[in-house]
């Protein structure tokens, strides 16, 4: 028997300007982490910044929303409208 569709969604109640590492992006999103690489390689996917003093990648809880938004197919964006 097939398993349900669950869509990607970011939770209302997080903070835009909150932080999510690579590895909870990657996780959220329930792709590989050599995928989301890849994309970072080519220059597609989310934005991602790095502190300063820190070697982690990290995007913005708005970021993932606009990747996100940006990713999904246009009669979808109209019908959540």
């Amino acid at each position: 028997m097939p398993q349900p569709v669950h869509p990607i969604q970011v939770p209302a109640d997080w903070d835009d300007t909150g932080l999510l590492t690579f590895e909870e992006f990657c996780t959220l999103i329930r792709t590989p982490q050599r995928t989301v690489r890849d994309w970072r390689r080519r220059r597609i996917g989310p934005h991602w910044i790095r502190l300063p003093g820190c070697g982690r990648l990290y995007v913005t809880v708005a970021e993932v929303r606009r990747f996100l938004a940006s990713a999904m197919p246009m009669h979808s964006r109209e019908e959540r409208s």
